[in-house]
This record gives structure tokens, sequence and C-alpha cells, in this order.
């Protein structure tokens, strides 16, 4: 198996992984309010809302790590076909 298709092997499942985290991160930012207009009835609603903002504060770090990784090895792969081209010559 070549380098560059483990590259792509390894940037294709980083990238799945990421898709699914942005996914998953949409719809929970579909259940979230823009406003609140809360008083003592409602407090459960504002529970729900701090546990959707926890929720999507622990993903939030894997996205732009995984978001990072896939963007520097595209960059790698890309570089790889140009070099396995230009030894080709």
């Amino acid at each position: 198996m070549s380098p560059l298709t483990m590259l792509l092997i390894a940037w294709g499942a980083i990238t799945v992984v990421l898709i699914v985290l942005l996914i998953y991160r949409s719809t929970l930012t579909m259940h979230e309010d823009d406003q609140l207009f809360l008083d003592d009835s409602s407090m459960h609603m504002q529970e729900e809302q701090l546990a959707l903002q926890r929720r999507m504060s622990k993903i939030q770090p894997f996205v732009r790590v995984l978001g990072v990784a896939s963007g520097l090895l595209i960059v790698v792969i890309a570089g790889v076909w140009i070099w396995q081209g230009l030894q080709s010559f």
C-alpha cells in the first residue's frame, strides 16, 4: 500500500468523523432557542438550554482539532501527490 493511499484513508476517516460531529452539533443547535423569557415556572427550559450549551462546548474542541487535522492532511496529500508526479519525470 502506497503512502498516498494510507494518507487518503486517514484523511477520509478523520473527515467522516468531523462530518458526523458537525451534523450532531447542528442537531443540538436546532433545539436551542434564540430568546428565552424566563420566570420561575419555566426554570426547566433554562436548565435544558444550559445542558445544550455544555454539550456543544464539549464538542467544540474535537471539531476544531479534527478540522485542523483534515486540512493539514489534505495539504500533505497534495504535497505527496505533487512530489510523486515530479519523481515520475
